[in-house]
């Protein structure tokens, strides 16, 4: 049986306190993984959706370092499996380091982990990248 996943909205909630009662539940949930009680999963997608939301101006207006670290620390649970976890946290040091979307992040991330690769894209800010190597099409 595989462990159960994780939504965004669980994440959210427990990192923004923005409902007290969901915060506390989510809270009880996440001292089960970190004591290794219970193990939980997430896609890639989960993250990105959560750096979506807390960076969002509408919403949380969380600074880039203030994402990674709080995200980082969750993904870091070894009861958490993010799917390509080393990926997720490389992406997630990016985007709290440079001006990078973290969807940008994450292919800088992917390239690296791989050794390097082509990447077709007109986004110029890729060329910053040792392992990236853009084309356009």
């Amino acid at each position: 049986m595989s462990a159960p996943y994780v939504d965004t909205d669980v994440l959210i909630r427990l990192l923004t306190g923005d409902d007290p009662a969901k915060q506390a539940a989510a809270r009880t949930l996440f001292t089960a993984v970190e004591e290794g009680r219970l193990t939980v999963a997430a896609p890639e997608s989960v993250i990105a959706d959560a750096v979506f939301v807390l960076s969002s101006p509408r919403l949380y207006r969380l600074p880039r370092p203030r994402i990674t670290t709080l995200l980082g620390s969750l993904v870091r649970l070894p009861h958490f499996r993010v799917h390509n976890r080393p990926i997720v946290l490389r992406a997630l040091d990016l985007y709290g380091s440079t001006g990078l979307g973290f969807g940008d992040a994450l292919l800088v991330a992917t390239l690296e982990r791989q050794g390097g690769g082509t990447l077709y894209s007109y986004d110029a800010h890729f060329d910053r990248f040792a392992a990236v190597e853009r084309r356009e099409p």
